[in-house]
């Protein structure tokens, strides 16, 4: 008999959720049984999204309606400040997979620092997995509660991670400049901002200042033997709805070569479904990530043999939120991990 995961959603009318609704309602495990929105309720789920083709042609409730003794999983599709005020109320009830920065950090100070937000859980934070597939996955395993990375994290720490592990970059002058599309900045996002009837805009914005910086600190410490992680981060906006590329510039260590990161890189694509290191004259673009959940690598020479220049590309609604949290979700059922996704 096919097992089977009844779900809700918190948040499904934001970009995100959204694309958990398309996700998830493909999944051969899952049943939806729970639609949540902060603002939209008695909607139908169709008439927010055209592109939904769900037979029972459900409708929104709010999400403070929500009742987990009637599902196995909630994703929550939340910001930041909203999930952790929630997740009190239903705690070690049902598996929770939580796609804020709530439960990211392991340190309440730096959360409340960055976040300039009272965490009404701070105990929680240990009880959650952070839950990048392609570094955690022998451990997400039968988790009950995982946090989902944010999307800039994602696309920076997949390559970095086995870079540092292997001793193969130095940690201590990482340049890393990071282009993403708008729908990033969520619904509220000003369109004016990066198009008009006359041309599109691009900028960046908090430059080391970005409150994803902790969070990339945090997990790149974690996987390196040096007592330091410097690295600086500039962030821009795109006038594209959808996609993020991440350029890297780091110093290789002594004794090491670009054959040595090509060595890695290999490893890391053929023991991971959804990593796809490129080379020579294919091209890395938007185009050959959106609407999956992968992650497209490429590197590139330096003029200096000493450096290495790396660009990596997600799908920011996908691999950088809910494609990741369901495959965080398949690893932690026992799923088959590309389970709904696409590739």
């Amino acid at each position: 008999m096919t097992k089977k995961v009844s779900v809700a959603i918190l948040g499904s009318t934001g970009f995100v959720g959204l694309e958990l609704v398309k996700i998830l309602s493909k999944h051969p495990n899952v049943n939806i049984t729970f639609f949540g929105t902060e603002n939209n309720p008695d909607k139908l789920l169709k008439d927010i999204d055209p592109s939904i083709d769900l037979s029972t042609n459900p409708s929104t409730e709010l999400n403070e309606n929500f009742d987990s003794s009637k599902v196995d999983t909630v994703f929550l599709a939340l910001p930041h400040g909203a999930s952790h005020k929630y997740v009190k109320s239903f705690y070690n009830k049902v598996q929770i997979i939580d796609l804020s920065a709530d439960f990211r950090l392991d340190e309440i100070e730096i959360y409340e620092r960055n976040y300039n937000e009272k965490h009404s859980a701070p105990n929680l934070l240990k009880d959650f997995l952070y839950g990048l597939p392609e570094i955690n996955k022998n451990i997400l395993s039968n988790k009950k509660n995982i946090a989902v990375p944010g999307c800039y994290p994602t696309s920076i720490l997949i390559p970095l991670i086995p870079l540092l592990k292997n001793n193969i970059i130095d940690s201590k002058n990482i340049i890393i400049d990071s282009k993403s599309g708008y729908s990033g900045a969520g619904k509220k996002f000003d369109l004016l901002n990066i198009k008009n009837s006359k041309d599109f805009n691009f900028f960046n914005y908090n430059t080391n200042t970005h409150r994803h910086i902790c969070e990339i600190r945090q997990e790149l410490k974690k996987n390196t033997k040096s007592s330091e992680v410097l690295f600086s981060f500039n962030p821009h906006v795109l006038p594209n709805f959808r996609g993020m590329m991440s350029t890297i510039y780091c110093d290789l260590l002594s004794d090491i070569n670009k054959s040595d990161v090509i060595n890695c890189f290999n490893d890391m694509s053929n023991k991971n479904q959804f990593i796809n290191f490129i080379q020579n004259d294919q091209r890395a673009d938007f185009f050959s990530i959106q609407n999956t959940n992968n992650c497209i690598l490429k590197i590139f020479d330096h003029y200096d043999s000493s450096k290495i220049i790396i660009v990596s590309l997600i799908d920011n609604l996908i691999k950088g939120a809910a494609g990741q949290a369901v495959q965080c979700f398949n690893l932690s059922q026992g799923f088959d991990e590309s389970s709904a996704l696409t590739k």
